[in-house]
């Protein structure tokens, strides 16, 4: 008789955490928000590395006013290695009178189950060039993407640990201190993890 199938893991609004000994450096100390996990595939964006612009020069860029000087100075990140020419809108939910729980107010969406949604479409970024759209957001220029089975793989050989996501971690947390605080959910710290083994 064959052997069952392991019950398969469901990581969407999950953080992916890096092990120390992750040598690709796309990936490397890198804190990953899971938007989409199926049997397909896995689909997210790492939220802890600043690109080489910031939100006022990515609206110069598409032609959009950014009234909210706040945001202004946040850095656009780099999401991953797919589509690296695109922009996803990491963001709160944006509830909307007269749509249903499962609409968004933008085109194109992904509502996160119990979590964030993320948009692609340049409509969330003109309300934002508005006055309006979503209070807290994060952008980054393209995005993280497993095939089937492949994250599962990569998990069992110890390239990631797995915690479930907060916001705040996202929206309230300088980057620079996203990698140690998403451990610190875990109760660990970097140093703990070495992939080499200690001698003393």
């Amino acid at each position: 008789m064959p052997d069952a199938a392991p019950p398969a893991i469901n990581l969407t609004n999950h953080f992916l955490i890096a092990m120390p000994g992750m040598e690709d450096q796309v990936f490397a100390r890198s804190v990953v928000y899971v938007c989409e996990h199926n049997e397909h595939g896995a689909l997210g964006l790492i939220i802890n590395k600043p690109g080489d612009i910031d939100m006022a020069e990515l609206f110069t860029r598409v032609e959009l006013p950014l009234p909210r000087t706040e945001l202004g100075a946040q850095p656009v990140y780099q999401g991953g290695p797919v589509q690296t020419e695109r922009g996803f809108v990491l963001h709160e939910p944006v509830q909307a009178d007269g749509l249903g729980e499962d609409e968004s107010l933008y085109a194109s969406t992904l509502a996160v189950p119990g979590g964030l949604e993320m948009t692609t479409s340049r409509d969330v970024l003109e309300a934002i060039a508005a006055g309006g759209g979503p209070r807290r957001v994060l952008v980054t220029l393209g995005y993280s993407a497993w095939g089937e089975g492949q994250l599962e793989s990569e998990i069992a050989r110890n390239s990631w640990l797995t915690v479930d996501a907060q916001a705040s971690l996202i929206f309230d947390t300088p980057a620079a201190q996203r990698y140690d605080q998403a451990l610190g959910l875990l109760g660990l710290q970097a140093w703990t993890l070495s992939p080499e083994a200690g001698h003393a």
